[in-house]
């Protein structure tokens, strides 16, 4: 009986710490929020799998504006936030949010427009005279309006260029709501003008009649930076897996993987976590 007894009780432990193990196993994974770009680009569908090769960890990518993004790690429903709007991103980290901001790539953003081009600034580079000759000749412009970077970095160029877009929009600026991919679909079936990072361009299929109308203007640079949710604040944070995470991003390695990537043979994102102040 005792011999019985015994048994079932080392074989409970077994169980207990095989179930244990599995627990630990299924749970090597973290979660980043980051913006539709990264993900709609086909950027993560190439570097994740090399990071989970090195290191056995998953990533669930939660794919959105990056002011949505910033809020989900606010609320501390992500582990990691890769975004691209800098100043957003500092004050995150100021606000205790964050741990720390690591820059780690760049492209640029481009004025995407159709063939046809009503505002007759096609081949242009001056940013902020295209967008005054949209509006001074009504032409359709589709709008994020969902709060991330690319939302952010367009409002700007739209005061850079001195009109109050809140003021001075009429039916031909159409705020949407939506994400990268959307606004170019939107773009694509009303033949209009769209600020787009890029990335999502090239690896965009639905283009119709559109093309890139602007670019080449040092005001359309495209900063992406990464940060580490405080643990301090959301206590559920799995600070060592993301971590690593961020110190690959940043790594030799995984610089590598965003420089290689490439959508028939152009480079999408340039990585530059090593220069200061980026």
């Amino acid at each position: 009986m005792f011999k019985l007894k015994h048994a079932f009780v080392l074989g409970a432990a077994a169980l207990a710490l095989t179930l244990g193990q599995s627990v630990v196993a299924q749970d090597k994974s973290i979660v980043v929020a980051s913006t539709t770009s990264t993900q709609d680009s086909g950027l993560f569908g190439h570097i994740l799998p090399l990071f989970k090769a090195k290191t056995g960890i998953d990533v669930r990518v939660i794919s959105q504006g990056t002011g949505q993004a910033l809020d989900t790690g606010r609320r501390g429903d992500a582990d990691v936030v890769f975004v691209h709007a800098k100043s957003q991103e500092e004050k995150f980290v100021a606000d205790g949010f964050g741990v720390k901001r690591s820059p780690v790539m760049y492209n640029d953003f481009v004025l995407i427009g159709p063939k046809g081009d009503p505002a007759k600034i096609n081949g242009t580079k001056d940013i902020a005279a295209a967008l005054v000759k949209i509006k001074n000749a009504g032409a359709v412009f589709i709008s994020r309006g969902d709060k991330s970077g690319t939302h952010s970095a367009e409002l700007n160029l739209w005061k850079v260029a001195g009109v109050d877009i809140g003021a001075d929009k009429g039916p031909w600026y159409r705020d949407i709501g939506q994400g990268m991919g959307a606004a170019l679909n939107a773009a694509s079936a009303s033949n209009a003008y769209v600020l787009a990072d890029r990335g999502t361009w090239l690896s965009f299929k639905n283009r119709g009649d559109l093309v890139i109308s602007v670019e080449g203007d040092k005001r359309l640079f495209n900063q992406y930076g990464v940060m580490l949710v405080n643990p301090a604040k959301h206590a559920h944070v799995k600070k060592d897996l993301a971590q690593s995470f961020i110190d690959w991003l940043i790594s030799p390695q995984g610089q590598k993987a965003i420089s290689d990537y490439k959508i028939n043979g152009d480079q999408l994102f340039f990585p530059n976590a090593s220069v200061p102040g980026a």
